[in-house]
């Protein structure tokens, strides 16, 4: 099965902004500077994600709980082979 990864931080941004809400997103796709490590596809893009975001649902929730509203808004794409998602939040 193949997929198109190349608009995938695209389709992440669009779950994120769908699920949260979002003041600011940013998804940004870091898997060129992975190539070669663990959970690389041999490709330069589709495993390794940065994701920057504020939202409104972030109110009095600790860093480790907006943590887990972005992991579970975006568990298919983990599941399909996202390896890596660095998590700012604000």
């Amino acid at each position: 099965m193949t997929q198109d990864l190349s608009g995938l931080a695209e389709r992440m941004a669009a779950r994120l902004q769908e699920k949260l809400q979002p003041s600011v997103l940013e998804v940004i796709d870091e898997s060129a500077a992975h190539a070669g490590h663990a959970g690389s596809n041999g490709t330069p893009y589709g495993t390794h994600f940065r994701v920057r975001i504020a939202s409104p649902f972030f109110t009095e929730l600790s860093r480790v709980a907006r943590h887990r509203l972005v992991y579970d808004a975006l568990q298919d794409f983990i599941a399909q082979g996202v390896h890596a998602l660095a998590i700012e939040t604000h």
